[in-house]
């Protein structure tokens, strides 16, 4: 099925076949763009399939990070009281910073290098320096604090968030299906994930990772 079927499925409101055409373009034949994970998860939340939808509103917002979209999607994760979708004016700034962190990150990257060479050429002294190191650590700071972090979604009823990378490990809850957790690093087959403003770990198979 080409996507202009699809489209055309949309519009007409036939969801279910629509949304298996737009499935073979994102798996298939990887021509991903947000307008059409947009549509997709649309038609997933129009069959009642909330957790795809919300893995489809996820890699929108990921490709092209949006307040509208975020909305979705926490609105949608409120209706099934799902967790990791803050609904807060600080998320939403968030998501704005998201926006432009990589246009913003060239622009101060390119700023560096200017100034160093200007720096060397005009043979700056000791104050000059100082004001340059300055803006350096502005620049770590902007790393730091306002870099995406990649976020998983759970895939199973019932997993299970363990207090270390182990079946052994205590056991601190269970996650439902499409609850949303940054994600800080792999260990194995074990993601380390944050829960509470505290570090679990949850099996690989259970979570499915947006970037």
């Amino acid at each position: 099925m080409s996507l202009r079927q699809a489209d055309s499925l949309f519009a007409a409101g036939r969801f279910e076949a629509a949304a298996a055409g737009y499935h073979r373009q994102v798996w298939r034949q990887r021509q991903v763009s947000s307008e059409l994970l947009l549509k997709l998860a649309y038609a997933q939340q129009q069959l009642g399939h909330y957790p795809a939808a919300l893995l489809y509103l996820s890699m929108a917002q990921a490709r092209q990070p949006r307040v509208r979209t975020w909305r979705q999607m926490a609105a949608l994760a409120a209706q099934h009281r799902l967790v990791g979708y803050p609904a807060t004016w600080q998320q939403e700034l968030r998501v704005q910073a998201h926006r432009y962190y990589y246009p913003g990150l060239q622009a101060l990257l390119g700023g560096a290098i200017v100034g160093a060479v200007w720096l060397l050429w005009r043979r700056a002294g000791r104050a000059a320096w100082l004001g340059y190191a300055a803006y350096v650590a502005l620049l770590a700071a902007y790393l730091q604090w306002l870099r995406p972090v990649p976020t998983g979604l759970v895939a199973r009823a019932g997993a299970a968030l363990m207090a270390g990378p182990s079946a052994g490990a205590a056991w601190l809850s269970t996650a439902a299906t499409g609850d949303r957790l940054p994600v800080l690093g792999r260990q194995d087959i074990w993601y380390r994930v944050e829960w509470q403003r505290k570090v679990a770990f949850v099996r690989a198979a259970d979570l499915l990772v947006v970037e």
